[in-house]
C-alpha cells in the first residue's frame, strides 16, 4: 500500500479535472502524492462512451502525473448514498490513507454531483470508525479518517470558502481537461450537443479561474468549500 497525501474523488471521469486539476498539478509539482478515484465510468454521458472515457481518464492522469487512478464502477445516474456504496469508498480511503480528500460540489446541476459529495463526506467519517471492518486482499484494513475534506466547485457558481493560487498551472489543467476529447468543444464533432460541449463552457474554465485569481491579486485560482471552519497558525499564512 502506498499512502497518498491527496485523494481527489469525482462522480464521473472529468469531474476532478474540471474541478481541481490545477490545484492537483501544483501539489504534484511540490512533491505531493496524489490519486484520483472515479465513482462511475460516465456511461450515461451524452457524448462518447464508457470505453472512450476509460482511455481519456488514463490519458488525463498521465498528463497530471497522478500516482494512481481507480474507478469503482458505480452505476452512473443511479448510485446512492447507502451502506453498500459507502463500504466501497471506505475501502479506498483506508487503502490509500489520504490526509486530504477533494470531492464533488455540495450542490450542482448534475444530480450525481451533490449525491457523490454527500456519499464521500459520509464515507470519510465512517472510515474512521474501527468497528466497521473492511478487507483488502484478505487482510483487515486499519481505520482511517482524512484530516480534511474539501469540495471543489463545478457548474454552479458557488461562493468558495477559500481559493488556491494556481497561477502557472492553468495550462496543465486545460491539457488534462482536453484529454476528454469526446466530451468538450470540438467544432468538427458529429456528436450531439451537450451543456459542456460548447465553446463558452470551455472558455469558462479559464475565465472563472482568472476571476477568482483577480480577487486575490493572482493570475488564476480554484475555489473550494469546507465542512468546518478553516484555521491558520498565524496571520502570515494568509496570502
Amino acid at each position: 500500500m502506498e499512502k497518498l497525501d491527496i485523494l481527489a474523488i469525482g462522480a464521473h471521469p472529468d469531474d476532478v479535472e474540471l474541478g481541481c486539476a490545477a490545484t492537483l498539478a501544483k501539489e504534484i509539482f511540490n512533491g505531493k502524492k496524489v490519486g484520483i478515484l472515479d465513482l462511475t465510468r460516465g456511461e450515461l454521458g451524452t457524448r462518447g462512451s464508457a470505453e472512450i472515457r476509460d482511455k481519456e481518464a488514463l490519458k488525463a492522469a498521465e498528463i497530471l502525473g497522478v500516482h494512481v487512478r481507480n474507478n469503482l464502477g458505480f452505476k452512473d445516474g443511479f448510485f446512492v448514498n447507502d451502506e453498500q456504496h459507502q463500504m466501497e469508498v471506505i475501502r479506498m480511503i483506508r487503502k490509500y490513507q489520504p490526509k486530504v480528500v477533494l470531492c464533488n460540489a455540495v450542490r450542482d446541476r448534475h444530480i450525481d454531483h451533490g449525491r457523490a459529495s454527500k456519499l464521500v463526506s459520509d464515507s470519510c467519517f465512517l472510515s474512521g470508525l474501527r468497528k466497521i471492518e473492511t478487507y483488502e486482499e484478505g487482510k483487515l484494513q486499519e481505520s482511517w479518517r482524512p484530516d480534511r475534506v474539501y469540495h471543489y466547485i463545478q457548474w454552479e457558481n458557488l461562493n468558495p470558502d477559500f481559493v488556491v493560487d494556481v497561477s502557472g498551472f492553468i495550462e496543465k489543467k486545460l491539457e488534462a481537461v482536453m484529454a476528454y476529447g469526446s466530451q468538450f468543444y470540438d467544432p468538427s464533432s458529429k456528436e450531439p450537443i451537450s451543456p459542456i460541449s460548447s465553446k463558452n463552457f470551455l472558455e469558462s474554465i479559464t475565465y472563472r479561474a482568472k476571476d477568482l485569481g483577480r480577487l486575490i491579486g493572482k493570475d488564476h485560482a480554484e475555489g473550494f468549500t469546507v465542512e468546518r471552519h478553516l484555521a491558520v497558525d498565524n496571520l502570515d499564512m494568509l496570502l
